[in-house]
């Protein structure tokens, strides 16, 4: 607080220079002593609390890192007892393999030495046959003289010759045998030969095969060890940080410690301010109270104003209630006038309509009772249907505009009624706003106060601390600045290793950005891969596309024929149909003179009965009026009672002189509920008058019926005669009948057409469907294809990611052993071999399609020849 502040603070309080400032006895002087020693005990207290914080947090986070350490040490002995599991079961399946390799290297050798003992016995037996014939060829050459002297000398004897013949046959057939069963023998070593080479190879493949299992096996299990031996670094990399952790925890400890006690040392340089205030502070506290006593003033009286503001608006609803109930009040008057004037009319109305009624009537008898000609008579009658329809006519004219008025009149109320309740809305809302600004209003002047009187206990705060901190600066210690630099001189170490770590990393991450480059290209090679594969789907897809676009249209084909055998079975149908109505309507008319002649005693027998009907009806219609009127008078002098005992009521209920009235809500519903009683009254009576209107319309409509039937009796005693209409209908009915006749046969010829058309469409749909099954079944056919191709390239994707993973995994090794960051020889030669079967089995493809298609096989040995290379030949089938 400035100096000038408080000089004016101890004037106005009568404390001028003569007064001396107050100082404390000996009793204050001894509380206050204890007070700050009990304050510097609280505060060691809140250090040393802060210090076992601190503590219990350390130990928690070096808890929390022990527990995570151990975990990883299970999670490391568990990997260890899986990779001593796994080279156990290793070891038994090799000991396993190693047994049966053994038994199948003795059932191999045992079958080796059988085949080869069987050998030496063919080949003896073969020999010593070869040697039996040379032999038998030998004496056979040796006596071939002396069998031709010996012929010469026996040629007599045939008998002997032919014995001798015989023999030779025999010998000849001998030895033909003979070498057919070495030829056989020999075809039968070559055979057991070529199972023994195939057996053998069969054996080296498997034992391939098995060096390679082993070999993946071996991999696999070095893969893990590096993965354990990573996981291992990986753990002492944590273990490493976690003990800088806590290096640093303690490091933090101490560093809170300097700091509490510099804040210590700070708090007793403030103790003698805050001593120096406290007076200040109390009379701050005491003028703090005396405004806090003005703004509480302040704020009742703008409670209770605002109180005031809503009463008064309250009341004035409270009169535009009272207003509206009163206006209400003068409507239904109206509408009660209205209904009158509504029931005199309707009066006037029906009055008019039974005099119409009875001239009717009276011109009906004087018809019916003078001796006319049936041609006056008809004339007369005419005119009576003629004046009665322009009647009828002015009526339902004179209706219309009613109704037309009515609607007028009720569109208006509407829009009056709609009026008045956006009015009444718009009146609550500007009163409900009035009240929300006002008390708004009241709100920001409270808060305006509130901020006056903190922006003036930050001003004093603001000075306290510019004076703390100016007597801060000067007071700086030698000791303090050797700390901070010291301190600052750890933190740049700290900085350093934090800049070396961050170098190594930068290194690590510009390797792994060049793997994942080289990776990027691998997949983009992949990716053209996928590509052409995809591209062989979709030429498949296209044409499984192209086959269902044919079945669709087969299928609209289909369609539209089944359309139009329905169109021709309709139009057969209604011919049929028509055909019959025509026969009907022939021998009706034949019948009709018959008819003619017996209606004509029912037709007087049915006017009686109408007649009858209408006086009965009429009469009924005259009670049911005078019923009304009565209902009308009952009801009026209802009204007028009901009016009289409200107002009685209304004087009744007025409270004496010094009761309470009672409130206004209470009238209202009163008169709601009256109101409510005088539309349900109105309702009823509406409904009986449109009741008794729809009865006249009855009546009305019933007596034009009779009319209109009367006429056509009358006319049906006249006789038929050349020039009638009744004539020309007939020869009309004739004519149509001998043209529905020609019709007919045209159409029955028409339907044996359409029938022997049907007949061929139905093979033509039948030889459809078929091609619709085959190409249903194509498309089945080609769809699974399709998704045989797509699991084929799933399995591709998997295969060349698996792949790649592990070219990935080799590269990286072979750069560890070789040290070296570039592309090696082995990863080129990698690259050669994959592009080489690429090649390879893109030339197996081009080889199968040109084997396909014959006729692409010259496009594509002309690219090649482009391209400077040696053409392929396709495989053959």
């Amino acid at each position: 607080m400035p100096e000038g502040s408080i000089r004016s603070l101890l004037s106005d309080i009568g404390w001028d220079e003569g007064f001396s400032m107050p100082v404390a006895n000996a009793d204050n002087k001894r509380l206050e002593e204890e007070i700050t020693r009990k304050q510097r005990e609280l505060v060691r207290f809140q250090q040393e609390s802060e210090q076992h914080e601190d503590r219990i947090h350390a130990m928690r986070a070096h808890f929390k890192n022990v527990q995570q350490e151990l975990s990883h040490t299970q999670g490391l002995c568990r990997a260890r007892d899986n990779e001593i599991e796994t080279e156990d079961h290793m070891k038994q399946i090799a000991e396993r393999e190693e047994g049966r390799l053994g038994q199948e290297i003795t059932r191999l050798t045992n079958e080796k030495t059988e085949l080869l003992e069987k050998k030496n016995v063919f080949e003896n037996t073969i020999f010593r046959q070869t040697q039996r014939l040379e032999e038998l060829k030998a004496q056979m050459n040796w006596n071939q003289q002396a069998l031709e002297a010996w012929l010469e000398e026996s040629a007599r004897k045939d008998e002997d010759a032919m014995t001798l013949a015989k023999y030779t046959r025999q010998d000849d057939a001998k030895g033909k045998e003979l070498s057919l069963r070495m030829e056989r023998m020999t075809e039968e070593m070559i055979r057991k030969r070529r199972m023994l080479d195939h057996e053998t190879t069969e054996t080296l493949t498997a034992q391939i095969e098995l060096d390679k299992t082993a070999e993946e096996f071996r991999k696999a299990h070095e893969t893990r060890q590096d993965l354990i031996h990573q996981w291992e670094q990986t753990i002492e990399q944590m273990q490493k940080r976690d003990r800088e952790m806590d290096a640093n925890a303690a490091e933090l400890a101490r560093v809170k410690a300097e700091v509490r006690g510099a804040e210590d040392t700070i708090k007793e340089k403030q103790s003698f301010l805050e001593n120096e205030t406290e007076n200040n502070k109390e009379m701050e506290k005491k003028i703090g109270a005396s405004e806090r006593l003005a703004a509480k003033l302040r704020l009742e009286y703008q409670d209770l104003e605002t109180q005031r503001i809503q009463f008064q608006d309250e009341l004035e609803t409270l009169k535009y209630t009272v207003e509206r109930t009163a206006s209400d009040l003068d409507s239904m008057r109206t509408q009660v006038t209205n209904l009158r004037k509504d029931v005199e009319d309707k009066n006037d109305k029906l009055r008019a309509a039974q005099e119409l009624r009875e001239q009717l009537t009276e011109k009906l008898k004087i018809t019916t009772e003078s001796e006319l000609s049936a041609e006056e008579r008809a004339l007369r009658m005419d005119e009576l249907l003629r004046e009665e329809e322009l009647q009828i006519k002015d009526i339902e004219t004179d209706l219309g505009r009613l109704r037309e008025v009515q609607f007028k009149r009720t569109q208006e109320l509407h829009n009056a009624r709609q009026q008045e309740r956006h009015t009444h809305a718009e009146i609550t809302g500007a009163r409900a706003a009035s009240r929300n600004l006002t008390s708004r209003l009241n709100k920001l002047d409270h808060d305006s106060l509130q901020q006056q009187e903190i922006i003036y206990n930050q001003d004093f705060q603001i000075q306290q601390l510019e004076r703390r901190i100016n007597r801060m600066m000067g007071e700086s210690s030698h000791d303090e600045k050797i700390q901070l630099e010291a301190k600052i001189k750890e933190l740049l170490e700290v900085l350093d290793n934090r800049n070396t770590t961050h170098t190594l990393l930068t290194t690590q991450l510009k390797r792994l950005q060049d793997d994942i480059r080289r990776q990027k290209r691998d997949l983009e090679i992949r990716g053209s891969e996928c590509a052409d594969l995809t591209s062989k789907i979709e030429e498949l897809e296209l044409y499984n596309n192209s086959s269902q676009r044919v079945l669709r249209n087969l299928n609209k084909e289909k369609q539209d024929l089944m359309v139009d055998e329905n169109i021709l079975k309709l139009e057969i149908k209604r011919l049929r149909d028509m055909l019959h109505s025509k026969a009907d309507t022939v021998f009706s008319l034949e019948k009709r003179r018959l008819q003619l002649e017996t209606a004509m005693k029912e037709r007087r027998e049915e006017i009686n009965v109408h007649r009858d009907m209408l006086a009965a009806q009429q009469k009924a219609a005259e009670e049911e009026r005078q019923t009304i009127s009565a209902e009308l008078h009952d009801r009026i002098s209802k009204i007028d009672k009901l009016r009289k005992r409200y107002e009685i009521l209304m004087v009744a209920m007025a409270p004496p002189e010094g009761e309470e009235e009672r409130s206004q809500a209470y009238y209202v519903i009163k008169a709601a509920q009256e109101k409510e009683e005088l539309q349900r009254d109105g309702d009823e009576l509406d409904a009986k008058i449109r009741k008794a209107e729809k009865e006249i319309r009855a009546l009305e409509n019933t007596l034009k019926l009779m009319n209109n039937r009367n006429e056509t009796y009358r006319k049906s005693f006249q006789k038929v005669t050349e020039t009638s209409e009744e004539y020309e209908e007939k020869q009309q009915l004739d004519e149509q009948l001998r043209a529905v006749m020609d019709k007919y046969k045209y159409k029955r010829r028409q339907i044996r057409e359409l029938n022997e058309d049907v007949q061929t469409m139905s093979s033509t749909l039948e030889n459809l469907q078929r091609d619709e099954a085959a190409y249903g079944n194509l498309a089945d056919e080609k769809q699974s294809k399709v998704l045989q191709l797509k699991r084929d390239l799933d399995e591709q994707r998997t295969k060349i990611e698996r792949v790649e993973k592990q070219c990935a995994r080799y590269a990286r090794e072979i750069r560890a052993a070789k040290k070296t960051k570039g592309q090696t020889h082995e990863e080129r030669d990698m690259d050669l071999r994959e592009l080489r079967d690429f090649n390879q089995g893109v030339m197996r493809q081009m080889a199968t399609v040109g084997s396909a298609y014959q006729d692409l096989s010259s496009i594509i040995n002309l690219y090649f020849q482009q391209v400077s290379l040696t053409s392929f030949k396709p495989h053959l089938t």
